[in-house]
């Protein structure tokens, strides 16, 4: 923590003290900032003057003017401008270097170096300084200076590659920003990390990351597979490639339902609710090898059964059965779903410029210092005068100035 802040007493914010200097754009560095801020650290989002930050203009307009994607964003952070292409901008950067804890940022690989804001320049001004470095290829490799987004790097992780039907063109995974989103949070995690590694021995040190990293972590077992047997792969459609019946099956309501039997015992359940039970001692169904060599089969006699009741009967019965099972749900599903509402999954929040607002709540959830949502993204350059003045000192007139020359 800063040297002017104290522990967080019992009950408050864990990162309460906790300072920290937002210079990225757009959502993956940036998500790890809003994750740090929900738990108290105090987030300085620092954009561009007059244009900000890019995600202010990206995705469904609010009436405030910036889109809803920033105001979900940059929840809890304060906003101020300054151009760090500037001699003047990056002085007063330099400044607040000395009373941060985290940099976060996201620019190609040797562009701060350039402005001469890299990390070994700011760690001389503060040698306890954390920086996350978030970049579409990381900081080494072939592939360094080029550019990326989620979407090329949930291709170049090979995530792409594995979604959708077989013989037909790769889909995206849901949505193009998980990449991002993941990133963000290996990158709030890595923040962590390196705060604790600093308490040991008052050094700080930078975190790398590459888009593409923590999607490629994330597919199980296909790297090892592949070394061992030359295996690749395939696009499967909804089916996963170590369990049957593992997808998505029709309801008689024109909906879907997700089930998963991972194992025999989940399928002998499933099979009981069926009222089939007999299917668990078969020889072709009876264990996960002999269900894999079927799949086309097993997965026709669960639907058959899915496809005579409503997707709340099918995921009612299966309940009862105690088969894993869920409604494949719309964000419509999602907004009459008490189970969201009950866990503050799904929260409403009263913003000043755009009223009453339904956003995703804080993951995860601490029982004793829980993260809050104090406001949603604010205005462009909101929070100048506080900041500037608080941590460093400026007037009226030296504010003044800087807004005359454009640096904030």
């Amino acid at each position: 923590m800063s040297e002017n802040e104290t522990t967080p007493a019992l009950g408050e914010p864990p990162l309460r003290g906790l300072r920290v200097l937002d210079i990225a754009t757009f959502v993956a560095a940036p998500f790890a900032g809003a994750c740090l801020a929900e738990f108290g650290a105090e987030v300085i989002k620092i954009e561009k003057p007059v244009i900000g930050d890019s995600l202010r203009h990206l995705g469904a307009s609010s009436d405030a003017g910036d889109t809803y994607f920033w105001i979900n964003e940059a929840r809890n952070k304060k906003c101020i401008t300054l151009d760090l292409k500037m001699p003047k901008g990056a002085d007063l950067f330099r400044k607040m270097i000395r009373d941060a804890d985290v940099v976060i940022e996201n620019f190609r690989p040797g562009t701060l170096e350039r402005w001469g804001l890299g990390y070994e320049d700011l760690r001389r001004l503060n040698p306890g300084l954390i920086m996350l470095r978030v970049s579409a290829y990381g900081q080494n490799g072939p592939k360094k200076d080029l550019p990326g987004f989620a979407r090329i790097a949930q291709a170049f992780a090979g995530l792409t590659y594995l979604v959708g039907q077989p013989d037909t063109p790769p889909l995206i995974a849901g949505s193009t920003t998980l990449a991002d989103y993941l990133t963000g949070l290996y990158g709030a995690y890595g923040v962590l990390l390196a705060m604790r590694a600093r308490d040991r021995n008052g050094e700080g040190q930078f975190i790398d990351i590459a888009l593409h990293d923590g999607i490629f972590r994330f597919l199980d077992e296909i790297a090892a597979v592949y070394d061992k047997t030359g295996q690749v792969r395939e696009r499967m459609g909804t089916e996963t490639h170590t369990s049957v019946p593992h997808s998505h099956y029709p309801t008689s309501d024109g909906k879907w339902v997700a089930i998963a039997c991972t194992n025999d015992k989940m399928f002998a359940r499933l099979a009981t609710v069926i009222g089939r039970p007999e299917l668990a001692t078969v020889e072709h169904y009876g264990t996960v090898k002999a269900r894999l060599n079927n799949r086309e089969a097993v997965n026709q006699v669960v639907s058959a059964w899915t496809e005579t009741r409503t997707r709340n009967e099918v995921v009612e019965l299966c309940s009862s059965g105690d088969v894993p099972c869920g409604p494949v749900n719309s964000i419509a599903d999602i907004f009459d779903e008490a189970q969201y509402w009950e866990r503050d999954t799904l929260i409403r929040v009263k913003d000043e410029r755009i009223g009453d607002l339904a956003i995703q709540g804080v993951v995860p959830k601490l029982s004793a210092t829980p993260g809050t949502i104090e406001h949603l993204g604010a205005a462009l350059g909101a929070h100048n005068e506080q900041i500037y003045r608080d941590w460093l000192g400026l007037n009226d007139d030296d504010l003044a100035e800087l807004r005359k020359e454009q640096v904030i």
